[in-house]
């Protein structure tokens, strides 16, 4: 059964009146709108909740009398408290950075009073939500469909919570990240002892006992916090969240008191302990939870909803540790409870008569506590298949595009299932999380260097067989012959993917996309450009020599490169402009030009540049260029500056003008022979370039699931974003975009594993003009939508978009692709 918030008003208890003109002239002092001589000025008071009093001002004005404003005002409450606790200044807090940084649904806060004087104690005033509160979690009343999607809903919206960055919104100093698990434990057996015995309510021996069990099974996690520390909001539950008066969506979570930084599995546990106990107080006959009461049709199970919540927050599968955070979680409760019943017992409990059943309720906890930790098992070894994907019209962020049974596209091989799903889970589990780390030192003064868990993180997607997936087995194969790779390659328990996975260039496709929703991701995988295309030069024209000075250290890793072409003085696009010069003078050639938007070049760990130039001038167009190697410490190679693109210098990366000043490079260097420029540049062109367009549909993507997440959450003129019919028309467009740029890009990739490069140049033409204009599209729209925030640097659209128009130029203009594409069509027509 589901209350409107404005059900749940009652008269202010006698115990916690306080002196309403005070507080009038103070909301109309501090509270932008609020009237300072209302027509109407009337209080009441939440009857529901046994923490901070909270009431409702409603007001009006003499010029509107009949337009009502609601305001929320909560309070510590009256009275002796125990140490620490009801501290509404660090609701405030949490409130406000929340509601102004992010989009989780928080109410509004607008003032802070620490003055006593006013009503009596510390208070806060923030924003009215109406909206439906679910007291009863089996949510009796409701259609199996949607008792699913409000679980789906209440698990979501916690993993939205979770992935706060709180270094960015200020909260960094909001509480302790490490050992929290075990401070929790010793502080909530001191609020038990302090609210019972000696005078107090009786005190259980089993809750001392439980204290003695729960020190000595803390999880090692637990110790450093890393993984799992953030954000914690303490008290999450079904009815401490407002659900919109119509739709299933949560517009905000209530009863911050509890909040901190800390373990957030503790949260994931307490949130899921209606499946073990119900919390409700009152007399009751049975205090059940869901798994022993019977499940209502539509409700998942606790395992299910586990799951929910773990691909929604990028969470490992909790099996070892589960049973810790469930009895902490009931420890913590029976603690809570005792509280409660001590209060009542003062006459203080917010919650009413309804707070003399809360002895009891501590009571149940404990032995609910004992009663789990005695099984055998609590949790499947590995969460259950397919979850997500049953009825579900959402898209996680797990899995921004749809599986591959819904899009319809044949999957090549049960290997490239297996590959994806790994690849997932280790964007999952390791990208996402350290993104804001990356871009952190990349706008520091220290942002040409590398992030140390940049190259961690490229050794376990080694150890994973995560690596060098880009390579076309025929490039493979011939770096095999050549190499006899167990002589030359260096050992390690990921040498035999050192040369990729063995995939076509179409079942990459479903790969790389998935990499290019992260801006860091290609590299971490040895992925990226231009990387990849460089390796593919050597892999397919390089000498045994070549391959072995500079391919294997790229193939490994422990170098980087560049690809050195476009020069600032001439049109670029048209290669056969290309001014530098390859002079050849004995052994040696001896390059002079200059190069820009070298992309690579700036990394410290850059160490070799194929450049390309002129070893004849006088040679006819086609036959006049040659690519050469050069070791970027070569005399007289000078590395200028970094170029911004739209203001993003992509440190470490960069975007390098270099000059070339008389530098001597030996013979042997020439890539397959003077004046082949042009033939190495077409079979580079092939896969290589179509990779960009295979990571923009991750871009896009990445967009589309942001996009939604913004427009579910975010109000404007009195509706949700997602309820604006322009909205829902421009998301539709976008989607129809996305999926045809992918279909033509996976068309491409067959195309070119079938016909090779030459014949499917035209689609990939087509690829490379629809891709990069779809993705802008997109992003723009992504941007549009998150208002001033898809313009800043705290998210990573603006970065997403610039990478995406800055593609129409790098990967040849449009107007050369198009050109392409009109040329094959008109000879089309004349055969």
């Amino acid at each position: 059964m589901a209350f409107l918030t404005s059900d749940l008003l009652r008269s202010v208890q006698p115990a916690h009146r306080f002196d309403e003109a005070a507080l009038l002239r103070y909301a109309a002092a501090n509270v932008a709108g609020f009237p300072a001589a209302p027509a109407k000025f009337s209080i009441s008071q939440f009857g529901y909740g046994q923490s901070n009093p909270t009431f409702c001002l409603e007001v009006a004005s003499h010029g509107s009398p009949g337009v009502v404003k609601r305001y929320v005002l909560r309070k510590k409450p009256p009275g002796a408290l125990l140490e620490s606790a009801h501290a509404v200044e660090r609701e405030f807090q949490v409130l406000k950075a929340l509601g102004v940084h992010t989009d989780v649904p928080v109410p509004k806060v607008f003032c802070l009073c620490n003055d006593t004087s006013i009503i009596g104690t510390s208070f806060y005033i923030m924003e009215y939500l109406e909206g439906r509160i679910f007291m009863d979690n089996k949510l009796p009343g409701l259609s199996p469909e949607r008792r699913k999607v409000i679980y789906q809903a209440t698990a979501k919206t916690l993993a939205s919570l979770h992935k706060v960055d709180v270094d960015s919104i200020g909260l960094q100093k909001f509480g302790r990240r490490d050992n929290y698990c075990k401070r929790q434990v010793e502080r909530w057996g001191k609020q038990y002892l302090a609210s019972t015995g000696q005078g107090k309510p009786d005190r259980n021996p089993k809750m001392l006992d439980l204290v003695v069990w729960l020190r000595e099974n803390i999880p090692a996690e637990d110790s450093s916090g890393a993984s799992v520390t953030g954000l914690v909001h303490g008290d999450y539950r079904i009815d401490n969240l407002v659900f919109h008066p119509v739709k299933d969506q949560v517009i905000g979570i209530l009863d911050w008191e509890l909040s901190t930084l800390g373990n957030q599995m503790c949260d994931v546990a307490y949130s899921a302990l209606l499946y073990i106990v119900d919390v409700a107080l009152g007399e009751c006959e049975s205090y059940e939870g869901l798994e022993f009461s019977g499940i209502p049709e539509g409700i998942p199970s606790l395992v299910e909803y586990l799951a929910v919540y773990c691909s929604a927050a990028r969470r490992p599968w909790p099996v070892r540790e589960w049973k810790f955070y469930m009895a902490f979680s009931l420890f913590r409760g029976a603690s809570i409870y005792a509280g409660v019943y001590h209060r009542w017992t003062l006459g203080n409990a917010s919650g009413g008569e309804r707070a003399r059943y809360a002895g009891k309720m501590a009571n149940v906890l404990v032995d609910s506590a004992w009663a789990y930790i005695t099984r055998e098992s609590v949790l499947p070894d590995q969460p259950p298949l397919g979850i997500l994907s049953q009825g579900a019209t959402e898209r996680f962020e797990d899995d921004h595009s749809l599986s591959m049974k819904e899009q319809g596209c044949s999957v090549p091989s049960q290997k490239v299932l297996e590959l994806r799903k790994k690849l997932l889970k280790f964007m999952q589990d390791h990208v996402y999380p350290n993104e804001g780390e990356f871009y952190r030192l990349a706008q520091s003064s220290q942002r040409w260097t590398v992030h140390p868990d940049e190259e961690k993180l490229k050794d376990l997607a080694k150890q994973e067989g995560l690596w060098n997936l880009w390579i076309p087995l025929d490039s493979a194969a011939r770096a095999r012959k050549l190499l006899e790779e167990e002589k030359y390659f260096s050992t390690g328990a990921w040498n035999s993917n050192l040369l990729g996975a063995g995939l076509s260039n179409l079942e990459y496709g479903y790969l790389c996309e998935i990499m290019g929703r992260s801006i860091w991701a290609p590299q971490i995988f040895n992925c990226g450009a231009p990387d990849t295309g460089n390796m593919e030069v050597l892999l397919r024209y390089g000498t045994k020599e070549q391959l072995i000075e500079w391919l294997i250290p790229l193939l490994e890793g422990k170098i980087r490169s560049g690809f050195a072409m476009t020069e600032p003085q001439v049109a670029s696009s048209d290669a056969t402009n290309i001014e530098c010069s390859l002079t050849r003078q004995g052994d040696f050639y001896i390059i002079n030009g200059k190069k820009w938007w070298t992309s690579g070049a700036m990394d410290p760990r850059c160490k070799v540049l194929i450049v390309m130039g002129k070893t004849d001038f006088s040679a006819p167009m086609h036959k006049q260029q040659s690519m050469i190697l050069v070791d970027v410490n070569t005399p007289g190679v000078h590395i200028r500056r970094p170029l911004l693109v739209f203001g993003f210098d992509d440190a470490p990366h960069g975007h390098a003008e270099i000059t070339f000043e008389n530098v001597r490079v030996p013979v042997k260097n020439i890539l397959l022979g003077e004046g082949r420029g042009f033939e190495i540049a077409q079979g580079r062109l092939g896969p290589g370039r179509l990779h960009h367009c295979m990571r923009l549909i991750g871009a896009a993507e990445r967009g589309m699931q942001m996009t939604v997440d913004r427009a579910l959450r975010r109000r404007v003129f009195g509706k949700l974003i997602a309820e604006q019919g322009s909205f829902l028309s421009d998301l539709a467009k976008c989607r129809v975009e996305l999926e045809q740029a992918r279909l033509l890009v996976f068309e491409a990739a067959d195309q070119l594993d079938r016909l090779g490069n030459k014949k499917a140049r035209g689609t990939i033409a087509m690829a490379k003009v629809a891709t990069p204009n779809m993705a802008l599209k997109v992003l723009d729209f992504a941007m549009q939508v998150h208002g001033a925030a898809g313009l800043s640097s705290d998210t990573v659209l603006a970065h997403l978009w610039a990478t995406s128009r800055t593609l129409r130029i790098a990967d040849g203009p449009d107007e050369v692709h198009l050109g392409t594409i009109a040329k094959l069509e008109l000879r089309r027509a004349k055969l």
